[in-house]
């Protein structure tokens, strides 16, 4: 599996860095910027919808400078820029581009939802006994700093707790990603909405962790062993070395 890095944006130097700018007068909503790239320089399929299945739209040359207006999730796309399924809306084109080909100078979103995106935790199809604003009351009442047992190197499992079974039904955190459907994830998307779960590979077990929105999580042993504390995405990656692979809505091996 390859994992979504952005990495090589930092070296990108001098080509054409993200920065938002404003459309319109004041108050509007910000577009962004980002330069289109290849490994192979051949240029970047424009489809009419965020899905590599949709009609194209025309095509951008390798190395394109890009205004996206919006962005929006879709089919899941490997490519200069690692996996995902974030799609940004050119207006120029009039469609979408997978972001794998864009640099943007940043590992998460950088423009507005397009209309119609829907970035909410749901438990369709998953047969959690509990809902996902009950999962957050659990998950937030549970917050610890002492040394718990129970939570030492049980990342998959407390999240479990927290949607009301005993265990994942996953080996470790790493498989549980590799066996949740592909329309129940979100490769490389950092928005993470509360209830979502966040996912990480370290060559091994892997991490996951509970978002309650706001780009904030919770997660055990990150503020010492056995604990459950408020975090981030980039304090695991940074503190741990762990690499980010995206977030899932709350679906468990245990019932599948």
């Amino acid at each position: 599996m390859k994992i979504r890095s952005r990495i090589a944006r930092g070296a990108m130097g001098t080509i054409a860095l993200a920065g938002a700018i404003m459309l319109g007068g004041a108050g509007e909503a910000l577009a962004a910027t980002g330069t289109v790239n290849t490994d192979s320089g051949t240029a970047v399929t424009v489809r009419s919808s965020p899905s590599t299945s949709a009609s194209s739209v025309g095509t951008v040359a390798s190395g394109t400078a890009v205004t996206i207006d919006c962005q929006t999730n879709g089919s899941t796309v490997t490519g200069k820029y690692g996996t995902t399924d974030i799609w940004d809306y050119v207006p120029s084109k009039g469609g979408y581009i997978s972001d794998a080909y864009v640099y943007t100078g940043s590992d998460g979103r950088v423009a507005p939802d397009c209309a119609g995106s829907t970035l909410s935790c749901s438990t369709a199809g998953t047969g959690n006994p509990r809902t996902c604003a009950e999962a957050i009351a659990w998950a937030k009442a549970h917050v610890h700093t002492h040394n718990d047992p129970d939570y030492y190197r049980w990342c998959d499992r407390i999240n479990a707790w927290a949607y009301g079974w005993n265990a994942s039904g996953s080996e470790t955190a790493y498989v549980h990603w590799t066996q949740i459907p592909g329309s129940f994830k979100h490769p490389g998307d950092t928005q993470v909405p509360a209830g979502g779960l966040a996912f990480f590979s370290n060559g091994g077990t892997g991490h996951a962790m509970f978002s309650i929105g706001g780009g904030k999580f919770l997660s055990n042993d990150i503020h010492g062993p056995g604990s459950f504390t408020e975090t981030t995405i980039a304090e695991i990656k940074n503190a741990w070395g762990y690499t980010y692979l995206g977030w899932s809505q709350p679906w468990f091996k245990i019932n599948h």
